[in-house]
């Protein structure tokens, strides 16, 4: 994200910011950050240190237009009831000329990675090829999350005020891998990093977006 991130002192919103660990990481970098969720049990943790949070939907951002130089959804779109409403806040809290950061799950990975539902019973895991499903058969097994197409995602965008910067898939780190196996965390991180310079991106496990702020008007 660093090449395409607003300089300090522009502030930074994470909208469905967890724990906070993207609010501290930017604030680290010199950054004013703010942070919204509607998760009360993660709330807490984000507000330690004195960062500043509130429960809010993402749909309903409660600043005025044009209050940040940044805005980050990290992996939080699929979830929300609206994605287009959420992603149109977003771009409306940000200053002409900021950037938009979207992390959204990519339906070509091969896993579906939030666990399926079958039978009436949720399933958590990996589960193999339920995104190259019809979509009403994907809909059905994984009714709890959205994944995306890459035109899925231009089509959420194209009617904002905004231009598409940069929009890649990104593989994951396999951090937990990492953990397990020290030693192979940087052949795995190699090999990622390898794939993400071949026509495989495309099955990368996320997309990676950023869009600009056009002033209007």
């Amino acid at each position: 994200m660093r090449p395409h991130w607003a300089e300090p002192p522009a502030p930074m919103l994470d909208v469905g910011c967890g724990v906070g660990v993207y609010l501290e990481r930017f604030r680290r970098e010199g950054m004013s950050t703010f942070g919204v969720d509607l998760d009360w049990v993660s709330l807490p943790e984000a507000a330690a240190e004195g960062r500043a949070v509130a429960a809010s939907q993402a749909e309903t951002l409660p600043f005025p237009s044009g209050t940040f130089g940044t805005v980050l959804l990290h992996e939080v779109i699929e979830h929300f009831r609206d994605d287009a409403g959420a992603l149109a806040e977003a771009v409306r809290v940000t200053r002409p000329g900021g950037r938009v950061f979207v992390f959204a799950p990519n339906r070509l990975y091969p896993f579906e990675t939030h666990g399926v539902y079958w039978r009436g019973r949720y399933h958590f895991g990996n589960t193999p090829l339920v995104g190259y499903l019809p979509d009403r058969w994907r809909d059905r097994l994984a009714p709890h999350v959205r994944a995306y197409t890459r035109s899925d995602l231009r089509r959420l965008v194209q009617p904002l005020p905004c231009r598409v910067l940069h929009h890649v898939q990104i593989y994951p780190g396999y951090d937990k891998i990492s953990r397990k196996w020290p030693w192979a965390a940087g052949a795995v991180r190699a090999l990622t990093y390898l794939l993400e310079r071949t026509p495989l991106q495309a099955f990368g496990l996320s997309h990676f977006l950023v869009l600009e702020k056009i002033p209007t008007g």
